[in-house]
Order: structure tokens, then C-alpha cells, then sequence
């Protein structure tokens, strides 16, 4: 049943009340459940009903009427809330689908997720439609509505006020941000303050992005409507956010895996209070997954040392609590949706079951799939398709300043040193032609890049945050038969070596996102960034900075749609020239 102005109808409760009166017998009964409450932060023992896809009854008594009831014994178990991951990127080549179907599976029943790229690739009324057939999934679907698109866009239509208006006011929306633009808002912004104060009117909660805030600039940002955030890299920064009454989420990616840091640094620091404390993986690609998702920042919590009902609830109930969703999130009592785990040890969060909306998602360790196939064609999710061509002659490259990767995500400017009007470059050095082209085909910006790689002869990609196709090589040759290729297979990334083919992940659709199971595109990504990695990639996370090489909201320089762009001048240096 997905989430619109009210979840159940009034049919569907009395039906639930019916339940508890016993003229109905319930779904499922966990009988004996050794059960984390959080309203008394205890663990309790209780039978708990299910009637379809909501808890009815936590309570001593068993039903009167148990026609067609299941009955699962939880003797030696111990059952605690689905787990809630509240900043998801579900775009970093897997989908939303796929993603929420593999996190179910290790217990995180609850996504709270990014909603940018269905902001800007997708007409306002099919996004809010997608949004709301993705909560008929097991899964429950929560989405944050963007303030700006990140980068420099070409065409501002998809930043209309009145789009955004219609996002923050949708029921499954239930905060602003990531507010990455901040630094405009200090600098006088009041188109997106409006925004903020829009979000706040509605009581939805403001997730900020302030990485190296000053107590001062923190200060500033809780007074403009930020009420969370993320980007503390150590626990002193951490310890700020709490001090100046932020919630504050422990991040743990790929490439910030900091939680272990967090936790030890903020007790040192004194800190034994955790309840305004949450988790996140931010979004990160699929083999960091690998590990698990909410259930592997629990794990890390625990080996911390917090106590078992702060590590859980720092992914459950503090999280539904943020959020004003604990009526139907994050405990286990009447009137939540039926999100529960069922583990064999405490220590151990990746659940031996999962229920779901009322339904087994794992039982007993074996996986049952709820969730299908998804219509994406329904809702202008198409494949990705190029019909221009590309030559070598349309390859120049004769720019005096490039960009240079400091890390997987931070770019500098550099003067070009070297000769870059021949063809192809030598691998005694880590620099290499980049190109980024309009995947419409109608403008272009040929520059150097130095950082990448010392070896990549060929590579194209159509991954990127507004979905233009980037070209790296040393060899012009390499590059537009990595393009060709990009092209047959409909969106993605190709590596060419000699005019061959030596590595390629498919992403299908708007050649961002693959169709394929989580499991699959973790062993492509793996296979594809070892390849990388073989020919001088040295950075943590290549993924990252296929997806960053455009967004404005890191320094110091980026590669967007009107040109490279001077992050702190807010000026574009070289404009995108038309083809």
C-alpha cells in the first residue's frame, strides 16, 4: 500500500480494530518475541500481531481468532525494528528498485533518498508518479526534494519555483535538501531561503551539507532553518553539530569510511548520549555495499562499544524520530508499519528474517522475492540512446588551463605543460585528454586532466549527474572508439586498449542506472574499477568522481554544462563551445 495524504483507509482500519477485538484473526502472530521498546529502552517480551502490513497488538494476550494465521515462535530471538537508512543516493549505477530490494534483504526496510536525478531528468508529474508506485513496494520510500540541481545548468526549467513547491509538499517528501548551495544562501540568496522557509512551514526537517563548518557558519545555518547534518569528519566537528543542537548523522561511505573514527573520538570526548545521533552510507557505489548496509554501520557501532540499544536506534527509532515518523516508524507498537527483524544474536544486526510491510522478505536465511520487475518505461525512464557521431576531428584540444584531481572528488586548475595537439599522449605521466560532450551532441568543452590515470587509452561514460558523456584517454583514436561503443550498447562505460573493447558496464537507463540486480553490478563495478586501477587509477572511489567531475558544490573547479566553472568566483573561466 504506498503512502499518499493517508496511509490506511477508513475501511482498513476499522478492519485493523477488528483485529484487535477479536472478530478478526490477524496475518501473523511472532509469539514469545524477545522485542527491542524504545519507549522504555528496554527489551521486553510480547506476542506481536500483524494484520497485513501494520502491527495491531504488542502484548501478553495471543489472538482469539487465528483462522489462517501464521505462527512464528521467537524463543532465543531477538526482534528490533527494520532498519531506516535516511540519506540515500539511489543512482550510483544501481537504481532505486534494486537497491531497496537488496537492503531489504539485510534489514533495511526504510529508505530515505535523494530525489536529483528524477528532478532533473524527468517531467514533474511522472516523478511524482514513480515516486508513489515505488512505495507500493515492500520497502517504505521516503525522498528529500533538492534546492539546486549541483552544477551549472544550461537550461534552468527544471529549477522552477513552482516544481520545487510541488516536490517539498508531496506526503512521501519529508525534508529539504541536501542544501549544498549554502554558501549562496549566507551570500544572500533568498530564492532558495524561500525554499527553506517553505520546508520549514510544512514542519519537514532541512538536511545541510556543511563539510568544515565553523561553529560560527553553523550557528548561521540553524538560525536559516538547517536542522541536520552530515559532512562532520571528526568527532570534535561532530561534537559542534550537537553542542549547536543539530541532529547529527555519523557518516560511513566509500569514500568517507569514518564511523569507527566518529564513535571512538566523540566518547573520548565525553559524549554517552546518542539519541540525536543517526547513520548513513551516503549513497555509496555497489561493492561498498558488499558488507551490508544499516546492518554494517550497526555492527561498527556495537564493536564501538555503544550499547546495543543506542547502536540500533541510531538506525531505526532516533532516525523515525528526526522525522516525525515514529507513529509509523522505527518501534515496534500498534499502529507502526509491519517492519521488523528477527535476529539470533544481539551482536550480530544482519537479520536471520526480515518481514516487510507484513511480509517475508528473508526467512530463516533464505531469501524470498517481493519485489518483481519494475516498469520504468511507464514513467520516462527510457534507454539511453545517441544518434550523432562522433570523429576524431571533432576532438581539439588546445586549452591552456586543465583540471587535476587532488582526490576522487576535488579538483584544482593546472597550466597545461605539455603538448596536447597531437593525437595521442605518453603513459610516463598521469595526464590525459578530457572531454565532456552534451549527450544531445550540441556543445563540447576539450580540456587535460591530470590524475586519472597513466594508462586508460580509451574511456567514455555516460555516468555523470546530469547525465553528459565524459571522454578520458591518451589516445584521441581510443576515445572515439570508446564513444562508438558507449553508443551500441546504450549508455554506460567502455574502456578501449589498440581499438578494442577490454571492459564496459551496461546502465540502460538514461545511462545512469542498470537494470541488473545489486549483486551483479557489485561484480562489474569491481571488475570495471580494477581495470582502472591496473592503469594508474589511484584514488579511492572512481565512481565518485565520474558523478562530481560536474557538481559545483565541491572545490575548486568543475567541468559543467556552460563550461568550467570557478566554484568559489561562482564564474564560468571557459565556456562550453557549441558543435
Amino acid at each position: 500500500m504506498t503512502e499518499r495524504l493517508y496511509r490506511w483507509t477508513k475501511q482498513r482500519l476499522r478492519q485493523q480494530v477488528a483485529v484487535v477485538k477479536g472478530e478478526k484473526a490477524p496475518s501473523l502472530v511472532l509469539r514469545n518475541a524477545n522485542y527491542l521498546n524504545f519507549a522504555r529502552r528496554k527489551w521486553l517480551t510480547a506476542n506481536i500481531w500483524i494484520a497485513e502490513d501494520r502491527i495491531v497488538y504488542v502484548g501478553k494476550e495471543m489472538p482469539a481468532v487465528l483462522t489462517d494465521t501464521e505462527i512464528i515462535d521467537c524463543k532465543n530471538k531477538f526482534v528490533v525494528p527494520g532498519y531506516i537508512e535516511h540519506h540515500a543516493h539511489p543512482f550510483q549505477l544501481y537504481n532505486p528498485h534494486s537497491f531497496a530490494k537488496y537492503a531489504s534483504g539485510r534489514g533495511t526496510t526504510t529508505l530515505i533518498n535523494d530525489n536529483l536525478m528524477f528532478f532533473l531528468h524527468l517531467e514533474k508529474k511522472k516523478a511524482l508518479t514513480l515516486i508513489e508506485t515505488l512505495d507500493e513496494l515492500p520497502a517504505s520510500m521516503y525522498w528529500w526534494s533538492r534546492y539546486d540541481a549541483q552544477t551549472e545548468l544550461r537550461d534552468e526549467e527544471p529549477l522552477s519555483n513552482s516544481k520545487m513547491k510541488e516536490w517539498l509538499e508531496h506526503p512521501l517528501v519529508v525534508q529539504g535538501g541536501e542544501l549544498t548551495s549554502w554558501p549562496k544562501v549566507l551570500a544572500g540568496d533568498d530564492s532558495t531561503l524561500h525554499l527553506m522557509q517553505e520546508t520549514t512551514r510544512l514542519r519537514k526537517p532541512i538536511e545541510g551539507h556543511l563539510p568544515g563548518a565553523s561553529e560560527r557558519t553553523l550557528a548561521q545555518m540553524a538560525l536559516l532553518g538547517v536542522t541536520c547534518d552530515h559532512e562532520a569528519m571528526t568527532g570534535e566537528e561532530a561534537v559542534r553539530r550537537l553542542d549547536l543542537g543539530y541532529t547529527t548523522s555519523l557518516r560511513h561511505s566509500s569514500i568517507r569510511p569514518d564511523l569507527p573514527k566518529l564513535l571512538k573520538e566523540m566518547q573520548e570526548l565525553g559524549v554517552d548520549y546518542f539519541e540525536r545521533c543517526l547513520m548513513t552510507t551516503d549513497g555509496s557505489p555497489p561493492s561498498f555495499y558488499e558488507n551490508g548496509v544499516m546492518d554494517q554501520l550497526i555492527k561498527i557501532a556495537l564493536e564501538s562499544g555503544l550499547d546495543p540499544i543506542d547502536a540500533y536506534a541510531m538506525a531505526s527509532y532516533n532516525v523515525a524520530k528526526y522525522y516525525s515518523l515514529d507513529h509509523k516508524l522505527g518501534m515496534i507498537a500498534p499502529g507502526r508499519i509491519a517492519h521488523l527483524n528477527i535476529l539470533d544474536d544481539v551482536n550480530n544486526p544482519l537479520p536471520s528474517s526480515v518481514i516487510a510491510k507484513g511480509k517475508w522478505i528473508v526467512r530463516d536465511g533464505e531469501e524470498i522475492n517481493q519485489f518483481g520487475e519494475f516498469p520504468w518505461g511507464e514513467y520516462g525512464i527510457k534507454p539511453f540512446k545517441i544518434d550523432w557521431d562522433l570523429t576524431e576531428d571533432d576532438l581539439h584540444f588546445s586549452m591552456a588551463m586543465g583540471i587535476e584531481m587532488i582526490n576522487s572528488v576535488i579538483l584544482k586548475p593546472y597550466q597545461i605543460p605539455i603538448e596536447s595537439t597531437e593525437k595521442s599522449l605518453s603513459t610516463d605521466h598521469d595526464e590525459s585528454f578530457f572531454v565532456m560532450i552534451d549527450k544531445n551532441g550540441k556543445w563540447h568543452i576539450s580540456t587535460m586532466i591530470k590524475g586519472f590515470a597513466t594508462h586508460v587509452s580509451g574511456f567514455a561514460s555516460s555516468f555523470s549527474n546530469t547525465g553528459d558523456i565524459i571522454l578520458i584517454g591518451k589516445s584521441v583514436p581510443d576515445m572515439v572508439t570508446a564513444f562508438t561503443a558507449l553508443k551500441e550498447q546504450g549508455g554506460g562505460m567502455t574502456l578501449v586498449e589498440s581499438g578494442e573493447v577490454i571492459g564496459n558496464i551496461k546502465l540502460e537507463l538514461l545511462g545512469v542506472l542498470s537494470t541488473q540486480s545489486m549483486e551483479d553490478v557489485m561484480k562489474e563495478e569491481k571488475r570495471f574499477v580494477d581495470q582502472l586501477r591496473e592503469r594508474g587509477y589511484k584514488f579511492e572511489d572512481p565512481i565518485y568522481s565520474l558523478l562530481f567531475f560536474s557538481s559545483t558544490h565541491l572545490p575548486y573547479i568543475r567541468v559543467t554544462q556552460r563550461g568550467i566553472y570557478d566554484v568559489k568566483k561562482k564564474t564560468v573561466l571557459f565556456p562550453a563551445i557549441m558543435r
